[in-house]
């Protein structure tokens, strides 16, 4: 008899590490790796949820890009966001998704017949996202906004920037056509945590068709961002993660090319102990597609065996 719950399933453990970071990417739950110590901050990624939930780890910082819902509807937001402001976590940063189409407060005006025989209340979105309950429990809702933050007194000031937008996809929300990408992309700062919904080009961005959907312009500026982490989602199947050395060269070193598909023992993970800075680049979706989806006790479930919320431990410095 095949499995049928996240209990009975087979979970192989698998992390990549750096001097300065450890990725988690499957883990059997209840049974995380801990800290390797007080120096380290956890931050616990999820993205692409919609509306679903999963068993997620405790750590210092909840990390959600996106695509909360299925399609922003009131009713979603209400259930998605009493399970985060259930969850422990003493920070946690969210942002849109194409789906979340009433935080698109203007395009959702021009466009909710499209989407909605009632049109929905995005002012009560906006609470549930930014009012009293969202900041007692540590929800931070940023949308093309920076925010720094602590977890520990006298501990590191944590950046990050926040943005929703992704290259143009049949006109959800937050979608920008591709000869417009410079101009936002262009206002990301640097910052030690990105989190964009949709992925750069060629970095965990292929769909199941083959395409690369990522956006060209946001892999152009990695070079110049850098950040620590840079999370995001919006292509299930390209689940993943990977710490890239971005080299100690006087020259330009480009972005990385890396995929869900690539074999993971010919994947490479920069181990060296070289001053040169690193980003650990997460596709945090946690709805099962694709390829990876599928496991030999059969299809894996929504936060399941391979796309569970990936935990990345990185080192204060």
């Amino acid at each position: 008899m095949l499995p049928s719950t996240l209990s009975e399933r087979t979970y192989i453990p698998r992390s990549i590490h750096s001097p300065d970071a450890i990725v988690h990417l499957e883990y059997q739950y209840g049974a995380e790796p801990p800290k390797p110590s007080a120096a380290w901050t956890r931050f616990v990624c999820l993205s692409d949820t919609h509306n679903k939930f999963c068993p997620v780890p405790n750590g210092d910082v909840l990390l959600h890009t996106g695509d909360l819902t299925g399609k922003g509807r009131v009713s979603e937001f209400k259930k998605t966001m009493e399970w985060l402001y259930s969850l422990p976590h003493k920070v946690k940063i969210v942002i849109a998704g194409n789906h979340d189409l009433t935080l698109h407060q203007d395009w959702y005006e021009q466009d909710w017949k499209r989407w909605h025989h009632v049109k929905q209340d995005c002012k009560e979105v906006i609470d549930l996202m930014k009012g009293h309950a969202a900041r007692k429990a540590g929800i931070v809702y940023l949308e093309d906004e920076q925010y720094q933050f602590s977890v520990k007194e006298h501990g590191k000031q944590w950046t990050v920037y926040g943005s929703p937008w992704t290259p143009w996809f049949f006109d959800w929300a937050f979608n920008y056509e591709r000869n417009k990408a410079d101009e936002i992309v262009s206002k990301f700062p640097k910052t030690d945590i990105l989190l964009t919904h949709g992925p750069p080009h060629n970095i965990f961005d292929e769909t199941r068709s083959g395409d690369k959907a990522g956006c060209h312009a946001l892999t152009a500026r990695l070079p110049v961002l850098q950040p620590l982490l840079h999370v995001f989602g919006h292509i299930h199947e390209g689940r993943g993660a990977y710490i890239h050395s971005w080299g100690t060269s006087q020259y330009s070193n480009p972005a990385p090319s890396i995929q869900a598909t690539t074999n993971s023992n010919a994947m490479p993970v920069h181990n060296s102990y070289s001053e040169a800075p690193r980003t650990v680049f997460v596709n945090a979706a946690n709805m099962p597609s694709g390829p990876n989806a599928i496991r030999n006790d059969g299809m894996v479930t929504f936060g399941g065996p391979g796309y569970q919320p990936i935990i990345v431990d990185l080192l204060e410095g």
